[in-house]
């Protein structure tokens, strides 16, 4: 699976963004699909994750009532729409995925097989 992640750039706090994680493969709905985000000078770190029926989510509690993940197996990508953005938000986001296991939940970066390039979500105060 190849991942393309895109639709960073740069708003103002309380304004959204939508993220998308475009895949290759016919299989990508086998797969679990996580968000990481990595800030200058500190380590990656979970997001979001969601199954691959989309109906299972999972979100770091930073982010819990703020963003939204949600997938279109169809057109083969995952979304992660951000609301409320802090400058805190600011960073590096990437996307990964994994093929599903019947874990409840994927929340580590060793989980994942696959990754995308990254884009940059910058939040101006």
């Amino acid at each position: 699976v190849q991942l393309q992640a895109s639709g960073g750039g740069l708003v103002q706090a309380g304004g959204s963004l939508r993220l998308s994680c475009a895949a290759s493969g016919r299989t990508f709905s086998r797969y679990a699909v996580g968000w990481f985000r990595q800030a200058p000078g500190e380590a990656r770190k979970f997001v979001s994750t969601i199954k691959p029926s989309g109906v299972s989510t999972y979100y770091a509690d930073s982010v819990k009532g703020r963003f939204t993940v949600s997938r279109d197996n169809a057109k083969n990508t995952v979304y992660l729409q951000m609301s409320s953005l802090k400058p805190e938000d600011t960073a590096v986001y990437y996307c990964a995925a994994r093929e599903n296991n019947g874990a409840a939940y994927y929340s580590y970066d060793y989980d994942y097989n696959y990754w995308g390039q990254g884009t940059l979500v910058t939040v101006s105060s």
